[in-house]
């Protein structure tokens, strides 16, 4: 069986980021227009993420010394430190509207990019450096000897590992794994205010059904989504008493909603793990590399983008669907 090759990646990420350019609305734009293109950009970022070079001034050194890899992802020349900081910090949401565009484009692919049930679900990585015990926090009093620290970053609790001082990725898959939506806060930020800020998005894939732990049940939401045609599926492990309590738990019971209920885990929590290995935060409660929103909230949405690619490869060329090392030997 082929492998893809690293200009398969290139061309693909070129290719759809195009396409997603030209269905953008394009305001004039005044003044000297920018000397590296967003779609260059976020190639170099991402291949710059698999290589674990964070740094700005090591990814500068990096242009440098190879001129030929340079020129192929289409710099005309190397970038200043100031202006690849300056650059990345602008992308999120860009990455996060590309991310989103190709979550639509795809489903003509096949059944494995189909958006009729929708799965929500949110992951903690943590920050690089120390922590800030919430005392201190609260306080807004940085302990003499803390070096280093992200003071963006906030506590959040994992079901794995605890409580987390960090930074959360939430996400939209579907049954398959492929990421529709993705949006990148705090990790004190819960789930249920982001999917109020994800609704819209998460509604222009007009989805029959939307898939959440506990964190997602409202009695209210699930009425007023219900009036819209969604169905929101949670096991509702708090909401017991009443008729009306009841016959929610009772429909969960039915096929296919227990179906449903049960691919969350099959379907997003793998999925994170292959995120994780993009990034490189398999280890130290996924430690990122990186601090501060404006660096944290690319650095994970370039790791989404990236599976995102691959598993549009992988459809391509015949390949395991959620298979990621391809694309790390390609572009590492």
């Amino acid at each position: 069986m082929q492998a893809p090759s690293k200009n398969d990646y290139v061309r693909t990420y070129f290719t759809l980021y195009e396409r997603f350019e030209q269905g953008q609305h394009k305001s004039s734009h005044r003044g000297r227009p920018c000397d590296y293109t967003t779609k260059c950009l976020i190639l170099f970022f991402t291949i710059m993420m698999i290589r674990r070079i964070t740094a700005y001034q090591a990814q500068h050194r990096w242009l440098i010394h190879h001129e030929d890899e340079m020129r192929s992802l289409g710099f005309e020349k190397v970038p200043d430190r100031t202006t690849l900081s300056r650059r990345n910090k602008q992308l999120y949401p860009t990455i996060q509207a590309f991310i989103a565009f190709l979550g639509q484009w795809a489903e003509a692919l096949g059944p494995e990019f189909d958006s009729q049930v929708l799965i929500e679900d949110a992951s903690l990585f943590k920050a690089q450096g120390p922590v800030w015990h919430q005392s201190d926090r609260v306080a807004n009093r940085v302990p003499e000897k803390l070096r280093h620290l992200d003071q963006e970053a906030s506590w959040g609790k994992s079901a794995y590992h605890g409580w987390v001082y960090g930074h959360s990725l939430h996400l939209s898959c579907n049954r398959a794994g492929f990421p529709k939506l993705v949006q990148v806060e705090t990790a004190s930020l819960d789930e249920s205010r982001v999917v109020d800020q994800k609704k819209e998005a998460l509604f222009d894939y007009h989805p029959e059904v939307v898939v959440g732990d506990n964190a997602y049940f409202k009695a209210m939401r699930v009425r007023h989504w219900a009036a819209q045609g969604v169905v929101l599926v949670s096991p509702a492990a708090s909401w017991k008493n009443g008729k009306f309590a009841q016959a929610y738990h009772h429909f969960l019971e039915q096929e296919p909603v227990n179906g449903w209920l049960k691919c969350r885990k099959t379907a997003i929590e793998p999925v994170f793990d292959l995120f994780s290995k993009v990034l490189g935060t398999a280890n130290n409660h996924k430690q990122l590399p990186v601090q501060w929103l404006a660096k944290v909230r690319p650095f994970l949405c370039l790791g989404v983008l990236a599976v995102q690619i691959a598993m549009i490869i992988n459809n391509v060329y015949g390949l395991p669907f959620r298979q990621i090392s391809s694309i790390l030997s390609a572009l590492s």
